[in-house]
């Protein structure tokens, strides 16, 4: 059963949890077990082939499913068809989607996005764009003021992003690991013996 306590409440601009300097908390944690569940209670059997999977992070969750493949004729452009049908999807349950995020945000207190895939063909719909701060020394930004000189990025923003995605990308492995050896802590500590006061 999924309980969530409601998020504390926003103050007046430099007071509450997003007044100017001030961190905004964290929403209550929930697992990707619990998201599937409850996506798959709230979104009609007949969207796609399989359950779906949920990822999430403290901003958002990625909802992905699978679209069942096209039937086409010899010669016809498979990949077309697949595109076509991925956009059909997401033209045909706009509505829903948007009142099922509606109540996922209300109730997890994260932006709600989709992708959808067909064969080989993946699209993303809504996908968030959250800001980061960072400080960076010197040698740091001269990094990402190479990849703008060179046109690999537009801005800071992108170039960051950039390398973000190259380190997922080549130390997948260790990040899986990394994010294992979490979880396992995690489920240690949650079976240690509990502090009381006494």
């Amino acid at each position: 059963m999924i309980t969530l306590s409601h998020m504390p409440k926003q103050s007046g601009p430099g007071r509450g949890p997003k007044g100017r300097g001030r961190r905004q908390p964290a929403p209550p944690p929930v697992s990707a077990e619990e998201l599937r569940a409850w996506f798959a209670g709230s979104i009609p059997d007949d969207w796609f082939t399989d359950a779906v999977d949920v990822v999430v992070d403290r901003d958002e969750i990625i909802v992905r499913g699978n679209l069942a493949t096209p039937k086409v004729a010899d010669g016809d452009d498979p990949a077309l068809a697949a595109r076509a049908r991925i956009e059909a999807f997401r033209e045909s349950t706009r509505e829903d989607r948007i009142s099922i995020a509606q109540r996922a945000e209300q109730t997890f207190f994260r932006n709600v996005s989709w992708e959808a895939s067909c064969d080989d063909e993946v699209h993303s719909f809504t996908r968030s764009s959250v800001p980061v701060m960072s400080r960076l020394h010197f040698e740091e930004r001269h990094v990402l003021d190479t990849l703008i000189d060179a046109g690999v990025a537009r801005s800071r923003s992108e170039a960051l992003a950039w390398c973000v995605r190259l380190v997922a990308d080549n130390e997948s492995e260790w990040i899986d690991r990394l994010r294992a050896a979490m979880t396992e802590l995690t489920t240690l500590r949650d079976e240690g013996p509990s502090s009381r006061d006494e």
